[in-house]
C-alpha cells in the first residue's frame, strides 16, 4: 500500500471513530443525526480516496460521492422534520423519552 494513502485515510477513520462514539454515547436526536451524517462524510471521503489511489483517471468514486450526499441530505431533511414532530408532540429530544408516545 502506498503510504501517501495513509495520509488521507487517517483522517477519514478518525471521522468515523468520533461520529461512532457520538451515535452510541448521545441521548440528544440532534446530536445523534450529526453523528450519523459524520459517518457518512467519512464514507463518501473514502470513495473519492480510493478513487483517486486506484483509479486515478475515472470519476466513479466523485460521481458515486455526489449521489451519497444528495441522499445524505435528503435523509437529514426527512430526520429533521421527524424530530421537529417529535419535540412537538412530546416537548423534548431526548431518545429516552420517545416512550411517551406510545400512550
Amino acid at each position: 500500500m502506498d503510504l501517501s494513502i495513509l495520509w488521507y485515510l487517517v483522517p477519514s477513520v478518525i471521522m468515523f471513530v468520533c461520529g461512532v462514539y457520538g451515535f452510541i454515547t448521545r441521548k440528544n436526536m440532534v446530536a445523534i443525526l450529526i453523528s450519523l451524517e459524520l459517518m457518512l462524510n467519512s464514507a463518501d471521503l473514502n470513495f473519492v480516496i480510493f478513487n483517486r489511489f486506484l483509479f486515478p483517471g475515472s470519476m466513479e468514486g466523485m460521481v458515486f460521492t455526489l449521489f451519497a450526499i444528495a441522499i445524505a441530505a435528503a435523509e437529514t431533511a426527512l430526520a429533521i422534520a421527524i424530530i421537529i414532530n417529535i419535540y412537538r408532540s412530546i416537548g423534548s429530544t431526548e431518545v429516552t423519552e420517545t416512550n411517551k408516545l406510545k400512550h
